[in-house]
């Protein structure tokens, strides 16, 4: 993953991180700012309270007025239910819009990870992109239904109101100006420090997720081997170490709240010492007095806040940083939509034909050296191509540079003589369908994982999944619960390893591809589904090119040649007779007398 300590330390802004939200907020923008503008109106609304005091006292209340008090009393219940009314309002205008931008973030975040190369997912922790998705969301959320609105209604209810106390006795005016400039310091101060705390709080969070989402996906591992106080010990490290930074938050937002409240209880105490004074003085009378000080309490909230808006916007931002981080990361398909022409629309390019390799190299990003380098390889069509290699010689690199998994560093693949990398993702999808060692199945029924291989519904959809279905040997399907309605769970975990590999190798063929790309899709399976999967499987490569990575001889004689990879390099092609009377690396493998090597990526 990144060093997201680099990205708190830089020099960075929060108001350009939350600036950048405004795509997503413009198209509610006429509604939040009827929103922001109906707060103001009530903030406001309470400064009147004050002023209404200001005139009980110095009127009704001097004059021994009973009407004129309870005509002010009233006054001031209308007031009061106002300011409520008017808030409630801004509430239900927020709601629903703000809801619709959390929406479209997370929608856009799921679209966009799922177009990132294979090279971003390898690099970054998978709980770290679900916070992203999840907490980081909510914050931005309660950002733009809170702070974002307050920041701007209490400063102008601030701004509001110290015009009324000046207006009143301009001398007390000044003295609750006095905490201003020392305020505006500790802000700042306060700003920079809480959001590098931030900013490694929602990281934590990021790997502690992690942690939980491996314990229990690995739940199995664990248990059988007996790992739960470790894997206890590593979740308690790191939920400790978000403890820590939690109360390290904690106690900043506890100091600048305290002096936040300090300062101006001070200067209102000032004040009212003064005030007394003159009213005792005759200077002053005592509405105008009560009127300065209800105006001053009036603002307290909107000044005490000042420290929990900052926070809440400095997590906000720290939070855009990390969801931009991810929505900066270039999709694989971003230059996808100007592609053409269709592959399909063109026919075979003479000796092409096929899938055909032309001096490929391919280097991990993090790698020192090539994974594969300099390999020349021809699968003529209609034919399928065996890949045999020891543990770490590059087989599973070379079968996903064909969908386009991982990007080649130099060379081309060509598919019946069409270079991959004019062609759409879409378009090469369609007509490469893979395989892999490991299966993956996701929380659907056994037929919706198996037609997530073809674009099909319906009654055709019925048909090419009996038929896939039929040649993977998966007839375990019609003995669950309800048949391929059933749902598989989590990874598929509620079937066994042979079952995977069966159903994810129906996905691989159910849509008919015209090239076919098996990374040892029957390693999994007993010796008499194996030998029934490869009797069906012979009709499929039949019909298709393939390219079937091999461990067993058996599978080995699915294909009409095999291709030796030793080094990151083709090293010898043939078919299996010749390699075998002709090549002794070859003769070791398939001995199963395979040399001790570094395991590959």
């Amino acid at each position: 993953m990144p060093d997201t300590t680099k990205v708190a330390d830089a020099d960075r802004s929060a108001v350009r991180s939350l600036l950048r939200l405004w795509p997503y907020v413009r198209p509610v923008r006429t509604r939040v700012s009827v929103a922001a503008g109906v707060a103001i109106v009530a903030s406001c609304t309470g400064l009147l309270i004050p002023l209404v005091l200001k005139w009980i006292v110095d009127g009704p209340v001097a004059d021994r007025d009973p009407a004129g008090v309870w005509f002010g009393g009233g006054l001031l219940l209308a007031l009061g239910f106002g300011e409520a009314a008017l808030f409630g309002l801004r509430r239900w205008l927020v709601a629903r819009p703000l809801a619709g931008v959390e929406a479209a973030m997370r929608a856009d975040l799921y679209r966009h990870l799922q177009r990132l190369p294979v090279s971003f997912h390898d690099r970054w922790a998978s709980g770290q992109l679900l916070s992203r998705g999840t907490t980081d969301l909510m914050l931005l959320r309660m950002f733009l239904a809170f702070p974002l609105t307050f920041l701007l209604v209490n400063g102008v209810t601030i701004l509001v109101g110290f015009a009324i106390l000046l207006a009143q006795e301009w001398t007390l005016g000044l003295i609750l100006l006095g905490p201003v400039l020392p305020l505006v310091v500790l802000c700042s101060t306060f700003e920079r420090k809480f959001s590098l705390a931030a900013r490694k709080a929602q990281d934590q969070v990021g790997d502690l997720t992690t942690v939980v989402e491996e314990s229990v996906l690995g739940i199995r591992v664990i248990k059988g081997f007996g790992r739960h106080r470790s894997q206890a010990r590593a979740f308690h490290d790191l939920a400790h170490r978000l403890r820590g930074t939690e109360l390290h938050k904690a106690r900043l937002l506890a100091g600048i709240w305290a002096l936040i409240m300090a300062l101006p209880e001070l200067a209102i105490g000032v004040a009212l010492i003064v005030g007394t004074t003159q009213v005792a003085d005759g200077e002053l009378s005592a509405g105008t007095l009560v009127g300065f000080l209800s105006t001053a309490l009036a603002l307290r909230w909107p000044v005490e806040s000042i420290g929990f808006l900052l926070a809440i916007s400095n997590e906000a931002a720290t939070a855009a940083d990390r969801y931009f981080e991810v929505m900066d990361e270039p999709e694989a398909d971003a230059g996808d939509a100007a592609l053409v022409p269709s592959p399909r629309a063109a026919g075979p390019a003479g000796g092409d034909a096929g899938l055909r390799f032309h001096d490929v190299t391919f280097t991990f990003p993090d790698a020192d050296s090539p994974t594969l380098e300099g390999i020349d390889l021809h699968i003529r069509s209609g034919e399928t191509m065996a890949l045999v290699g020891a543990t770490g010689s590059g087989k599973t690199a070379l079968t996903a540079l064909v969908p386009r998994l991982h990007e080649l560093t130099a060379g081309r693949i060509t598919l019946d003589g069409h270079d991959i990398q004019d062609m759409t993702r879409d378009e090469l999808r369609t007509l490469v369908a893979v395989a892999f060692e490991e299966p993956t199945l996701f929380s659907a029924t056994a037929g919706e994982n198996v037609l997530m291989g073809a674009d099909l519904e319906g009654a055709a959809g019925d048909e090419a999944l009996r038929r896939a279905l039929d040649v993977a040997q998966a007839g375990f399907v019609d003995d669950l619960p309800e048949g391929a309605g059933t749902q598989v769970g989590e990874q598929g975990l509620s079937l066994s390893g042979g079952q995977r590999q069966r159903l994810a190798l129906a996905r691989a063929i159910v849509g008919r591809p015209r090239f076919l790309v098996l990374d040892d899709p029957l390693s999994a399976l007993d010796v008499h589904t194996e030998a029934l999967v490869e009797a069906a499987l012979r009709q499929v490569l039949a019909e298709t090119t393939a390219l079937v990575v091999a461990h067993r001889p058996s599978t080995v004689l699915l294909a009409d040649r095999v291709a030796l990879l030793s080094g990151g390099r083709i090293t010898a092609v043939g078919t299996h007779e010749e390699l075998l009377h002709g090549n002794d690396e070859y003769r070791r493998l398939m001995s199963g007398a395979e040399p001790r090597k570094e395991l590959a990526r």
